[in-house]
């Protein structure tokens, strides 16, 4: 199938060309891919044969890219659509697993078949019937023997020791010989069943031998699997998952994204990639926050590997996470310190902890501003993009305090927060969703009633500003995320806080602010780095 480059909409024909390619794990989407993005939606919404599993929800992406006579945008959709993984419209995918004749398909056949065979089998094991009638007899004899042992206690109760005499003696073998008579029938009766369960044991064999068989077989095919998954790269450079995740095993579904088909397609073609988004279009998923129209960044655990390779050779922007680390240092303001604890404003955009960037965060700065404090210190996070108040243990006995105190929730924390669209002034009440980290992209979080920790927030709207609802948050519960996780979730307010790159549409910052902290009655605000 031809790959099919599509036309920029004339709306922006006069719009600047990026200077360099998007940085796909944090991005606001440039306006040329908002306007192909904006053409896809048209076109998917011509096909009613999509509509019901468009209403599910599908992640689609868009890449703009440079060719002789101007620009132009190729389309992409996630996985699968209407059960095919081309349409004439779309990119193909990086290998396509459902070509005819494929060899996946074939081995796929033959390991469905597999399964079809054992679940037959399984279906038809049946013990002997003779265990049934085994677990009797010896049930009742085993019965024999304690009341003959009762009777023989009894007896030895009744009468003296010099009494007993030869009388013990024949207590003495009456036992020896009820057990090893029991001993007996037990070996009669099982090898009576070993005879009968013959051909269950033959199916037992023959069902290992063929789960065995599917294991093998299912590691050769994701082997091979991982060996056809091969990405380019600007520079013409070639490697496959088992390259780019190497020692790990790849993750499902590696590959199936929209990012990587993009580019592979692009670089097929001999175009320069300019600019890049992928959006979500449909019903958000149950568990994961995807709102209709809302831009994503690409996912990490599946895409990070896969990506970095594929974009070297590009001019790619920065990190906009990494911007400007040294003056957030200047924001960082200790508003209360009395040798245990320290009160601390923490800019958006700063680090709690040290992590894997080197970057400034709030524990390296305090270790530098208070030298003499001890212990872990950090007792308790923000996100990276939240401001507002955190506590600090200058000391260990204090941080264990703290952490006691956090445990019985004797610590109480309230949230300023700036949402998306208005809501009524004075709505108040708990939002309870449980949440758990989605695995496949991290830090998302996602709900999950079977396996999330509980979470609670309550919730009171304050007023409306220029179409947007102030709301204070009370975390009841302290879940990575929580906050914007049930501001966003349709189970929620289904109202994602401005600025939330992950579950809502990206902007200058997250507006969330954590504005008071009430500890042991004293309550501290944050005012030094308000901006809501």
């Amino acid at each position: 199938m031809a790959v099919m480059l599509h036309p920029l909409p004339a709306c922006v024909e006069d719009v600047s060309v990026p200077k360099q390619f998007t940085y796909p794990f944090c991005y606001e989407p440039h306006p040329h891919c908002v306007a192909a993005a904006d053409e896809v939606r048209r076109y998917v919404g011509q096909h009613e044969e999509w509509k019901e599993e468009l209403q599910r929800g599908k992640m689609f992406g868009v890449l703009i890219v440079k060719k002789r006579d101007g620009m132009g945008f190729f389309a992409a959709f996630s996985g699968t659509l209407d059960g095919k993984t081309q349409h004439e419209y779309f990119v193909p995918p990086v290998f396509d697993l459902m070509a005819p004749g494929c060899y996946f398909q074939e081995e796929e056949t033959a390991i469905s078949d597999i399964n079809r065979r054992i679940a037959l089998l399984e279906s038809t094991l049946q013990v002997s019937p003779l265990r049934k009638k085994m677990d009797e007899e010896l049930a009742a004899y085993r019965e024999f023997m304690q009341q003959s042992k009762a009777k023989r206690d009894a007896l030895r109760r009744s009468i003296s020791s010099d009494e007993m005499g030869e009388n013990e003696q024949i207590l003495v073998r009456e036992s020896q010989h009820q057990k090893a008579e029991y001993k007996r029938i037990k070996q009669d009766w099982e090898r009576r069943v070993y005879e009968d369960e013959t051909s269950l044991r033959a199916k037992q064999e023959e069902i290992a031998r063929l789960k065995k068989e599917r294991q093998e077989r299912s590691q050769q095919l994701q082997q091979w699997l991982f060996r056809q998954f091969t990405f380019l790269n600007a520079r013409g450079e070639e490697k496959s998952l088992l390259d780019l995740f190497s020692p790990a095993i790849p993750p499902s579904g590696a590959g199936e994204c929209c990012a990587p088909r993009l580019l592979q397609a692009a670089y097929k073609e001999g175009l320069q990639p300019l600019c890049m988004a992928e959006f979500w279009v449909g019903a958000s998923p149950t568990n994961e926050v995807r709102l209709d129209g809302h831009y994503y960044p690409a996912c990490r655990s599946k895409c990070l590997p896969i990506l970095r390779h594929m974009l070297e050779g590009l001019d790619v922007e920065p990190n906009p996470l990494l911007a400007n680390q040294e003056e957030l240092l200047s924001q960082l303001h200790i508003i209360y310190n009395n040798k245990e604890l320290a009160v601390v404003s923490k800019p958006s955009g700063m680090l709690s902890v040290p992590g894997k960037d080197g970057l400034p965060n709030v524990q390296d700065a305090i270790k530098s501003a208070i030298p003499s404090a001890e212990g872990p210190l950090i007792v308790h996070r923000l996100d990276m993009d939240t401001s507002g108040l955190m506590l600090v243990a200058l000391t260990d006995e204090k941080y264990h305090e703290l952490q006691d105190l956090f445990l019985h929730r004797r610590i109480h924390k309230v949230y300023h927060a700036l949402l998306e669209r208005e809501m009524p002034v004075g709505q108040e009440g708990e939002v309870d969703l449980p949440l758990r980290p989605d695995i496949d992209d991290r830090p998302r979080q996602m709900v999950d009633k079977v396996h999330g920790k509980p979470a609670l927030t309550r919730y009171r709207v304050i007023e409306n500003r220029d179409g947007h609802a102030f709301v204070e948050l009370s975390p009841i519960t302290g879940r990575t995320h929580q906050l914007r996780v049930h501001c966003a979730h349709p189970l929620g307010l289904n109202n994602p806080i401005i600025g939330d790159r992950l579950y809502g549409m990206p902007d200058k910052r997250l507006m969330l602010h954590a504005y008071a902290i009430t500890i042991e009655g004293q309550t501290f605000t944050d005012t030094m780095n308000y901006v809501l």
